[in-house]
């Protein structure tokens, strides 16, 4: 009896459904990303913004709304980020779970410090962000930090993986530790940066490298001939490199490789499509080759 008890126990187990995955619509690959890092097998996950497209710039589209109808979460970069198309695919959707304020509603720019905080809301200042600039993932420390907190709130959907959220968070943050030291070491003597727009100012400030102007006269405005001639005449007889996303153009950078001879450098800020964490080290590590070799 007792074996026979055990085997039937056995077929019970094996017939019941395995714990549901949640389901979470993130805004872009790198947010995407982190839901895979800390959910792991708990979570199902669809990214709606392409890699190698400005997430400031896109429109509500079927495909998001779909997203997140179906979605137990929404994890976002937030900071006003995706502004201008998650608020209308969240509508669109008709999905109460994922509206702001929900359970199911996650910035991760409410879980660290900002650079940029306050600033006025005055469009004539270009694209502004007065909660601060919403670009921290490209700062690992703080991309890690974010994790932990979204660990949390994929404990509130599954108490039964909470353990697990956290020790994949733990994990991250680990990760991030071993390498951060050897990336500020790289660019301890980089003689600085111009970037095309303020979107990679969390990783210099976590190298300690300085930023010795953008490409854009103005947040979101593009660079204009008398904005550049500016900086030509600033930087003169410096050293240092251009660095632009290899979704916004080149000829401002181009400029300068002409007029001062920085060397110009094209680089990705998300992940590709289903590539892994190693994926988002090594952006990482491309920025820090990048401002440790001016002479490139």
């Amino acid at each position: 009896m007792r074996t026979s008890w055990i085997g039937g126990f056995a077929l019970l187990l094996a017939a019941l459904p395995a714990a549901a995955e949640i389901r979470i619509a993130a805004t872009t690959p790198n947010m995407g990303l982190l839901a895979e890092t800390i959910g792991g097998d708990a979570v199902d996950v669809t990214v709606m913004a392409p890699h190698d497209r400005d997430a400031h710039y896109l429109e509500a589209r079927p495909s998001m709304m779909a997203a997140l109808r179906r979605a137990d979460m929404v994890v976002s970069v937030g900071a006003e980020l995706e502004v201008g198309w998650l608020p209308a695919a969240i509508d669109g959707a008709a999905n109460p779970d994922v509206r702001a304020g929900g359970r199911g509603y996650f910035e991760g720019a409410r879980h660290t410090d900002l650079i940029g905080v306050g600033g006025a809301a005055d469009r004539a200042q270009g694209d502004v962000h007065p909660e601060g600039n919403p670009h921290f993932y490209m700062d690992p420390e703080r991309f890690a930090e974010v994790g932990e907190a979204l660990a949390d709130r994929l404990a509130r959907f599954d108490e039964d993986r909470a353990d697990g959220f956290h020790a994949n968070a733990a994990d991250l943050a680990a990760a991030v530790d071993e390498r951060m030291p050897a990336w500020r070491e790289a660019a301890t003597d980089a003689p600085g940066v111009v970037l095309y727009h303020e979107d990679s100012d969390y990783l210099m400030a976590a190298l300690n490298v300085p930023i010795h102007g953008f490409l854009e006269p103005l947040p979101g405005v593009p660079p204009t001939a008398s904005h550049l001639r500016e900086l030509v005449d600033g930087l003169q007889g410096e050293r240092g490199v251009v660095i632009h996303r290899n979704y916004q153009p080149a000829d401002g950078a181009e400029f300068l490789q002409r007029e001062i001879g920085w060397p110009v450098h094209s680089l990705p800020a998300d992940i590709e499509p289903g590539a892994d964490l190693d994926a988002y080290f090594d952006i990482i590590e491309q920025y820090v080759e990048a401002v440790t070799d001016p002479d490139a």
